[in-house]
């Protein structure tokens, strides 16, 4: 990630849900799969990182992993270790890395989880795209009165003709049903 592109508030240590995140779930690659699963129903997390003996990020496994790579797969889960089902050497984001550029990659290479390391290259978060939810949304909304104001702008005498022939409509409705 580019360091000298990023704009205030938009680094990921600085977004709210970074702040309020409990620490991921993390396992080391002998585990497994039916401890991963149990850990992961406790905490309800759809995913468990794996780390090597020194904290770092090895690889990750999704609830997804499970389904395809050991139940599909008809594999016994006390016997199938995580090393060899989790997805290897993920891609990681720094603390302070930019939050609309992961947005962009997690969006255009198409996954979901996003592990955040220190410095030292170990485990402080885990990102998932719904985080990123409540930083766009203001934009998304923002762009959609935009959007209208500037199709009502446009289309002002339209919208003075409909509106126009909308209420003489009604107040010919209410004059006619006040007769009968």
């Amino acid at each position: 990630m580019s360091q000298n592109a990023i704009r205030p508030g938009s680094r990921l240590m600085d977004r709210p849900e970074y702040k309020s995140k409990q620490m991921p779930l993390t396992k080391s690659p002998d585990t497994n799969a039916y401890d991963a699963v149990i850990a992961m129903a406790k905490k309800n997390y759809g995913s468990v990182v794996v780390i090597d003996s020194d904290k770092k990020v090895i690889g990750v496994v999704t609830e997804r992993d499970i389904m395809n790579k050991v139940v599909g797969k008809e594999l016994n889960p006390k016997e199938t270790l995580l090393s060899s089902i989790m997805t290897e050497n993920p891609k990681l984001a720094r603390e302070t890395d930019d939050m609309l550029e992961w947005l962009r990659i997690m969006s255009n290479e198409r996954f979901r989880r996003l592990p955040v390391v220190d410095d030292q290259g170990r485990i402080k978060a885990v990102f998932t795209q719904g985080d990123f939810v409540s930083y766009t949304w203001p934009d998304l909304m923002y762009q959609m009165k935009s959007i209208a104001t500037a199709t009502v702008t446009k289309n002002w005498p339209l919208f003075l003709i409909g509106g126009g022939i909308a209420i003489y409509s009604l107040v010919l409705i209410l004059v006619i049903s006040m007769m009968n």
